[in-house]
């Protein structure tokens, strides 16, 4: 890439069953890199066992909780709090230095869960934006963090993001918490909040062409 403003890219489609932690970074490393190269990338995937993804700065010595003793762990690209991966859907998207939508650095967040409301609004899920109920914290999990682009449901977080940089290109991805997971009790998912359950293939299927439309149109 030149660094010129491009105003789309093609974007290629991965979709992924229950993949292990390795496995999904790996993949999200591999989108980045191919972003740096210009080209952009739409992933959905999934978690074959509860894992723990680490931000990219959280130290691994010593701050993991015991609850998640049995539990892979994995480093993420991204940075920001752990996130314990258990019946959700993950999405990813990296696009190459340029896009349109990468600047200012916020508005990949804005547009991407601008897309996630109004899919769960489609699905009969009223969920918002926190905005100004935005809190500092540092807690060993993401989802007792307060940023301003978070979606939640009532008080409670169903879905954070986080970005990686890189020449320029950009990887972002989030996951959407569809039920509470046993091992994190304490965050209660789309199905327990709004008592409708939601089929990751549907959702996906959903997400990605709306946000088909947000890279390429």
């Amino acid at each position: 890439m030149n660094g010129s403003e491009v105003e789309s890219v093609p974007l290629r489609i991965l979709r992924h069953g229950p993949l292990s932690g390795e496995q999904n970074m790996a993949v999200d490393g591999e989108m980045l890199e191919a972003a740096v190269q210009g080209a952009g990338t739409l992933r959905f995937y999934r978690w074959e066992q509860p894992t723990v993804s680490l931000g990219h700065f959280q130290s691994r010595d010593g701050d993991i909780p015991a609850r998640f003793a049995d539990c892979p762990v994995v480093r993420r690209l991204s940075g920001g709090g752990a996130i314990l991966h258990d019946r959700e859907l993950t999405y990813s998207i990296a696009l190459p230095a340029g896009h349109a939508i990468l600047q200012p650095p916020t508005m990949l967040y804005d547009r991407v869960h601008a897309v996630i409301l109004r899919v769960l609004a489609e699905f009969g899920v009223t969920a918002t934006l926190r905005g100004d109920r935005a809190f500092e914290d540092q807690s060993f999990l993401c989802f007792a963090r307060g940023d301003q682009r978070d979606i939640l449901i009532g008080d409670h977080k169903i879905v954070g993001s986080a970005q990686r940089r890189r020449s320029g290109a950009v990887l972002q991805h989030g996951s959407i918490l569809l039920e509470t997971s046993p091992l994190t009790p304490e965050f209660p998912g789309i199905k327990e909040l709004s008592g409708t359950a939601i089929e990751p293939v549907q959702l996906a299927d959903r997400l990605q062409s709306e946000l088909e439309q947000v890279a390429t149109s």
